[in-house]
């Protein structure tokens, strides 16, 4: 039993130097974990990203004004476009319209003199 509690007591030993091992394994990644970020947030590379957001900030709004003008004139030229398709449209509906009125004459014409020929009237 001895031997028994000595095994223990050796795998305790050994379970403790591990963890010391992994916790101080574990420090040392903190550090250097820290150290990269505060040079990742020092004020030079913020300044830096800072920079070229301004700057890409600034081509956006140049980008955005351009299509605005663009999408101005594309929508004023659709727009006269749609007036000249609607008033050619109206002129041929008007035209479409009297032809049918005049073909409906017609059919009611001919209908009438096929039926007086039919029944006789």
């Amino acid at each position: 039993m001895a031997e028994e509690h000595k095994n223990k007591k050796d795998l305790v030993e050994n379970v403790k130097e591990k963890a010391t091992e992994f916790v101080d394994d574990a420090k040392e990644v903190f550090e250097i974990a820290k150290e990269k970020l505060n040079e990742t947030l020092s004020e030079e590379n913020i300044e830096k990203v800072k920079q070229k957001t301004d700057e890409y900030t600034e081509i956006a709004k140049e980008k955005a004004l351009e299509f605005s003008v663009e999408a101005k004139e594309t929508f004023n030229e659709l727009k006269e476009q749609a007036s000249e398709i609607t008033g050619e449209a109206v002129e041929h509906l008007a035209d479409f319209a009297e032809d049918a009125k005049e073909e409906i004459k017609e059919v009611t014409e001919k209908s009438k003199n096929i039926f007086q020929r039919i029944f006789g009237k």
